[in-house]
């Protein structure tokens, strides 16, 4: 796989570099999902209505709401994140910190495979898949230590690709399970170089394996399952709950050299294992009412964040096992309430937004070695759809989202410690602005 070989390259230069200096890139525990929002819709209502979503995107928040619309769905998007993530340092000559955005190009299908099957029983299949740089760049890898203090979750993770299906199993009750794919690459190194940085007799292999982390979800219409012939007061009203297991893209580079005149045979053996884009447990509960022209709805989220600290005891860049346990950065578990509402301006315009406050999940506030900063987070979204039923071309209507999400970031003090030890208080804080455009043929 050719992005495979290029994160591996990477890796491997950042070993031959740490024959001479540590190690010192940028990292990122965020991801597509979790940080913004996956479609216009997720964006626009900050995620509140994603399990009530019935758009690809659900083959990551709730596989089983696939089932939503029995109609098969091509769907093309854009995303673009401007970051201004900002570090009140006193010894530093501003205050941004990084202000990279992340872009990213969007395609995802569903489709009906049921007619494929003797049994008169529809079964949803659909997919999802993101790249950065608007699909130029599949993937880039980086992990580091800093002196001036990185953003946990902020950072690009150009690969984003999800998998799933989902079934209707009785009235009103659907279930479905998914796969986000990620990528474990390890690569092996032999060389000789000369005091100038020049090899000779080099011998690399490479290896990436896809990675399968499971997600499940159900989704309950409970007016069809409970009073499916009459009118009760529970018609309306939908309830879902998903689970995602934790996930993380990691790197493993081993490599022997030999330096001439100075590091003989047989050589100095480097080993270099880390990980990046960290998803942890994820366990989400929703509800939506839904009428005939408005709906509202929301969801609690709870992220298992603690077990980051066991990724890290193996992890040889962000190496904790070099820092006294009491000094070990420590992460909490944490839920994030999520609010968000639609109104249907005619049967062609909808307009929708949505809330949450997104609690940081980074327990300690001085961290040695990797210097992490993150924050409380306040999320604001906005946006519309425009669905148009005929066309010159085509049968089925087309459907354009748009989608503007805020995210401000609360003021927090950390203290950075350097590689000598010496300490430095900082304020953490910052704005961010998300923009997301959708198109969605239905067939």
């Amino acid at each position: 796989m050719a992005f495979a070989s290029r994160l591996s390259v990477r890796a491997v230069s950042l070993t031959l570099m740490s024959l001479t200096t540590p190690p010192f890139a940028n990292a990122s525990m965020g991801n597509l999902g979790t940080s913004y929002g996956v479609m216009p819709v997720d964006v626009a209502t900050a995620q509140s209505m994603s399990m009530f979503n019935s758009q690809v995107s659900a083959t990551y928040y709730n596989p089983a709401y696939l089932t939503s619309d029995p109609r098969g769905e091509l769907t093309t998007g854009i995303l673009h994140a401007e970051q201004e993530l900002r570090s009140a340092n006193p010894n530093a000559n501003g205050d941004i910190l990084s202000n990279t955005p992340s872009q990213h190009v969007l395609i995802g299908m569903k489709t009906n495979l049921g007619s494929l099957t003797r049994y008169d029983h529809p079964i949803y299949l659909g997919f999802i898949a993101g790249v950065e740089k608007y699909g130029k760049e599949m993937l880039a890898f980086s992990s580091e230590t800093s002196e001036s203090g990185q953003y946990l979750q902020y950072g690009k993770e150009p690969l984003f690709l999800n998998i799933g299906a989902a079934t209707p199993i009785w009235r009103g009750v659907s279930a479905g399970v998914s796969a986000r794919i990620t990528l474990d690459a390890t690569a092996k190194l032999d060389a000789v170089s000369t005091l100038g940085g020049e090899t000779s007799r080099e011998r690399l292999s490479v290896n990436a394996e896809p990675s399968l982390k499971t997600i499940l979800g159900v989704s309950a219409d409970l007016g069809s399952t409970f009073c499916p012939d009459r009118d009760c007061y529970l018609q309306g009203w939908e309830v879902a709950t998903a689970y995602r297991t934790k996930s993380s893209a990691s790197t493993t580079v081993d490599s022997n050299i030999i330096v001439t005149q100075t590091i003989p045979d047989p050589g100095l053996s480097l080993a270099v294992s880390t990980i990046d884009s960290f998803q942890p447990e994820t366990l989400v509960l929703g509800a939506q009412y839904e009428t005939e022209n408005w709906r509202i709805g929301g969801s609690l989220e709870q992220q298992n964040w603690s077990d980051l600290e066991k990724e890290f005891t193996s992890d040889t860049i962000k190496d904790q096992q070099s820092v006294s346990s009491a000094d070990r950065i420590r992460f909490d578990d944490i839920v994030i309430p999520r609010l968000g509402a639609e109104t249907r301006l005619n049967p062609n315009f909808a307009l929708r937004g949505g809330i949450a406050f997104e609690p940081s999940p980074l327990k300690t506030t001085r961290n040695p070695e990797i210097n992490y900063l993150d924050t409380d987070k306040i999320v604001l979204g906005l946006g519309f759809s425009a669905t148009y039923d005929r066309t010159r071309l085509l049968a089925y209507p087309v459907r354009f989202d748009l989608g503007y999400q805020y995210q401000q970031l609360q003021e927090r003090d950390f203290t950075l410690v350097d590689t000598s030890g010496a300490e430095t208080g900082v304020t953490a804080d910052g704005d961010i602005h998300v923009f997301s455009g959708s198109l969605t043929l239905k067939f």
